[in-house]
């Protein structure tokens, strides 16, 4: 019996692909400029950068925070047997506990009063930013394999959800850009505007879509060892997991790193470095699909990412002209990469996971996925400090002009660090999806068997309804 006679796979029109994009786009002007302004709002406008030891405890301590709190949720929500589902009723209460720490970061102390009234505000607040928009993403992003079987369905919910954080990621540069040299009470307002409408976005998705229960009711879930276990040794896992390590590292050091480029080395606003990275990834997000029908999604990834790397490495040795900002945009294209297909990838290793396990474990995936790679993430912060601090960088602070006589070695740290350093990270990630097993006919082989899974479990669950109707 084919796969097709199984079951019917669900698939969704225009309108729901825009639902399931909203909450990407609220998060995405959140964390778009949460990424792009923290490290120069704390490094740069408060001035911590004049204690480089600040800057690494300070990072140390988040990077604890942030690998630990995504496990532990994974777990906990793939755990969850409710009635309402185990992902999105997370979701629904982890909004205003993400809007209010957001906002929050932004009231810091300024740094006359001390750095230590800094460094607390920032840590206690960025520790419950990152764990409220762990949360909710993770389990945002648990979402998308379990609501349908097929590739090709996911792909398109994935392209038109990663349009729209472009789109967010973009307004989290423009919003910042235009209140960043202003006064702290225009940014404030600004900040809370932004708090309050990213929440709402969220909560749309949370409102038009429905969990499948069979995944819920039907599958016992894994005790805690034996789910560890399962994930640890999983080989498509580590493989694409190391991969995006690196895919995450490139895009939180690139992004994080712009309003330095601009500033520093450009010496112009950075709307401009802005369109030249984001409008080639706009385009690309739409051409996935054909890459994916022609060499497939591992196939696929590698190339970009190639073609990502390649760009950054030599923009770190172009002239301070157009050429830099040639090598943005085709590095800006080079990203729709680890944009696109990594979701689509990790929902690969979930479908191979549950034919070993029987149960879907998403969460736990996208939780120890977290894990490893939240410390890419952290780098962002210390990176850029501790090598803007050993060259001698002169900070200016908030509504001031950037202090452009700085020394030599200033420039060139931020040439590395937004140039070689990630594009060396892009080609280390292509090399390691070399070594990816869910490809060709295995891959085929598992989609079948997962169809076919997911109709026993359906049958299950019209089962366990009739008997509990009709006790």
């Amino acid at each position: 019996m084919s796969a097709s006679e199984i079951k019917t796979v669900p698939t969704f029109g225009v309108k729901e692909r825009v639902y399931w994009a909203s909450a990407s786009l609220g998060g995405s002007i959140v964390q778009g400029i949460y990424m792009s302004m923290l490290s120069i709002f704390y490094t740069d406008y408060l001035g911590l950068s004049r204690d480089a030891s600040l800057i690494l405890i300070i990072t140390l301590i988040y990077t604890v925070v942030n690998m630990t709190n995504d496990p532990i949720f994974g777990f906990i929500s793939d755990r969850t047997r409710s009635e309402n589902g185990r992902r999105i009723p997370y979701m629904k209460f982890t909004v205003p506990f993400f809007t209010i720490s957001f906002i929050l970061i932004w009231f810091s102390p300024d740094i006359n009063a001390g750095a230590l009234p800094v460094f607390l505000w920032m840590l206690i607040m960025t520790s419950l930013y990152d764990t409220s928009y762990t949360v909710i993403f993770m389990v945002y992003s648990a979402l998308l394999p379990e609501i349908t079987e097929s590739e090709t369905e996911r792909g398109k919910l994935n392209v038109w959800a990663m349009f729209f954080n472009l789109i967010g990621q973009i307004l989290g540069f423009l919003i910042p850009d235009i209140f960043r040299n202003q006064s702290k009470p225009l940014l404030w307002i600004a900040m809370i505007i932004v708090g309050i409408i990213g929440g709402i976005l969220i909560l749309i998705t949370t409102f038009k879509f429905k969990e499948r229960p069979e995944f819920t009711v039907v599958d016992e879930p894994l005790p805690l060892i034996p789910a560890i276990k399962h994930t640890v040794v999983n080989k498509s896992f580590i493989t694409l997991v190391t991969a995006n390590f690196m895919g995450i590292f490139l895009q939180s050091m690139v992004v994080g790193s712009l309003f330095y480029l601009a500033d520093y080395i450009v010496q112009t606003s950075s709307i401009i470095p802005l369109i030249f990275l984001f409008i080639p990834l706009l385009i690309g997000i739409w051409l996935t699909p054909k890459m994916i029908e022609k060499m497939g999604v591992v196939r696929s990834d590698q190339i970009l990412l190639i073609i990502g790397g390649g760009a950054l490495i030599v923009l770190t040795f172009m002239p301070n002209n157009i050429l830099i900002y040639i090598c943005l945009a085709v590095a800006g294209f080079g990203f729709v990469g680890p944009l696109i297909f990594t979701n689509l990838l990790f929902a690969q290793v979930c479908d191979e996971d549950e034919l070993k396990t029987g149960v879907r474990r998403e969460a736990a995936f996208f939780g120890v996925n977290a894990f490893i790679t939240k410390p890419a993430q952290s780098l962002v912060i210390i990176i850029p400090g501790l090598m803007l601090s050993a060259a001698g960088f002169i900070p200016h602070a908030l509504g001031t002009p950037p202090v452009l006589d700085q020394p030599l070695a200033v420039f060139t740290s931020i040439r590395l660090f937004i140039g070689l350093i990630p594009g060396i990270a892009l080609l280390i990630a292509a090399l390691i999806l070399q070594f990816y097993p869910l490809k060709g006919e295995y891959w085929e082989e598992v989609q079948e068997k997962v169809l076919e899974l997911h109709a026993e479990k359906q049958k299950k669950y019209a089962e366990l309804k009739k008997t509990k109707q009709n006790p």
